[in-house]
């Protein structure tokens, strides 16, 4: 007996962002990626492959348009489309767009070149596979969130807010990224939320761009500026004549020291010095600050956030679905970057997760040092099937194996204030659901 539709195993991956200005074009997991395809194409499984969204980074491109854009992606990344060819002569592959490649719905072309690589582009918001007696709904996400949903779907001019931060700062940071000491500002992508960009940006100038004479001369003062604050506060006490106990036996402790201690004094003298001035201009700017944002706030200019609630919208339009047809079990969608599996009433929510870089905030140990910014890899692929043997369909992430960039994107202040400290990555448990429609039973009259 042959195979049918209901009997195939289907691979989701979504996210990938390839392609963009200059330093963005740089794919740092197109290995693993080329290795995964390789794998589809000797597989024997019945199975499909779906890419859910923003596989390629349109909107990065800012130089180039239109149908422009595929010419770009196909002769910087020949071995990927070839790949796309091998592996879809064995499998059928299937994209579906995203809001970062919106355009892949917009122009048919893409249609007609995408098929040459064995590739089906489907232009529509989402599609549905059946799965043993189930459906499976796909789609990338972005509908859900109101900074990137595409009111005119397949309108090449759509742009919604999260269209302008991409072409504004995003390709940017392409463009200028090999400027710095360090190749680093193309990570701006692995930003999340994207109200954290100013704290990153510190961060990396401080423990990248800075001359490192000047960072290392700052990095013992920071680290004691706690101390420095309690030091300016007993200073002043024993200037104002109310409690000189604490700087009488500090004076009297260092004495014994000679020149050793003289040289100690005179350093916690220019520390109490200098925090002192920063508190008396921090202090009066505080209160501007705050004073302004309150300002800003009431004409409502931040009342619209970049950041994307990663569940409760995708929750509420799985509801939808499994409420609108009770055959659809499972809702896979991406965007928001998070691996995540919900079971909800009626089926099961399911995020596939991104290839790119994430980066993990780990504030300072201690003092007001910036952040360090941990970089890791989470790839992964979402494998669903029927089987029985299992009890119904099967749910689950495939991890696909890639190290951590630390050694090479981290100073060593960087490593040092980190260690013990490094995120633990874990993909969600999968499941299995039933592979039947749960009817309500009716209620007897009464």
């Amino acid at each position: 007996m042959g195979t049918t539709d209901e009997d195939r195993v289907y691979y989701v991956i979504s996210d990938l962002h390839i392609g963009g200005d200059e330093q963005l074009e740089n794919v740092e997991f197109l290995d693993e990626l080329l290795a995964f395809l390789e794998r589809l194409e000797q597989t024997d499984e019945p199975a499909e492959l779906v890419i859910n969204g923003d596989a390629f980074g349109l909107w990065e491109f800012t130089t180039i348009s239109g149908i422009e854009k595929f010419d770009a992606l196909e002769e910087t990344y020949p071995e990927l489309f070839e790949q796309f060819r091998a592996t879809g002569e064995n499998i059928p592959i299937t994209m579906v767009p995203g809001n970062h490649d919106h355009e892949l719905a917009a122009y048919d072309e893409y249609v007609e070149r995408f098929a040459e690589y064995n590739v089906d582009l489907v232009q529509e918001q989402s599609i549905t596979r059946p799965v043993g007696s189930r459906t499976i709904h796909f789609e990338h996400g972005h509908q859900q969130d109101p900074n990137n949903r595409i009111e005119d779907w397949g309108n090449p001019y759509a742009t919604p807010l999260g269209y302008f931060y991409n072409t504004l700062v995003t390709s940017r940071a392409g463009q200028l990224s090999d400027r710095g000491r360090y190749n680093w500002l193309k990570d701006v992508q692995a930003v999340t939320p994207t109200e954290r960009m100013p704290v990153w940006l510190l961060s990396k100038y401080f423990y990248r761009e800075m001359n490192p004479l000047l960072r290392y001369a700052l990095v013992p003062f920071l680290l004691l500026f706690n101390i420095s604050i309690l030091l300016v506060i007993l200073t002043s006490l024993d200037l104002a004549g109310i409690w000189s106990m604490p700087v009488e036996r500090t004076t009297g402790f260092l004495s014994q020291f000679g020149t050793a201690g003289t040289a100690v004094w005179f350093l916690l003298a220019i520390n109490v010095t200098i925090t002192g001035l920063v508190m008396l201009v921090g202090i009066p700017l505080y209160f501007i600050r705050r004073d302004v944002r309150k300002t800003v706030s009431r004409f409502g200019i931040f009342e619209t956030e970049l950041t994307v609630d990663a569940e409760t919208p995708y929750a509420e339009a799985a509801r939808e679905v499994f409420e609108d047809d009770p055959e659809t079990a499972i809702f896979c969608y991406g965007h928001t970057h998070r691996p995540r599996l919900q079971e909800l009433e009626g089926g099961v929510a399911v995020n596939t997760g991104t290839w790119l870089k994430r980066l993990h905030r780990r504030d300072g140990i201690t003092g007001i040092l910036p952040p360090v910014f941990y970089p890791s890899y989470q790839l992964c692929t979402v494998r669903i099937a029927a089987e029985p043997e299992a009890g119904g369909i099967a749910i689950d992430y495939e991890a696909v194996e890639k190290p951590s960039p630390k050694a090479e994107e981290l100073t060593l202040t960087e490593r040092l204030f980190t260690v013990g400290r490094e995120p633990e990555l874990e993909l969600p448990d999968g499941t299995v659901i039933e592979d039947e429609v749960q009817v309500s039973e009716p209620q007897p009259a009464e």
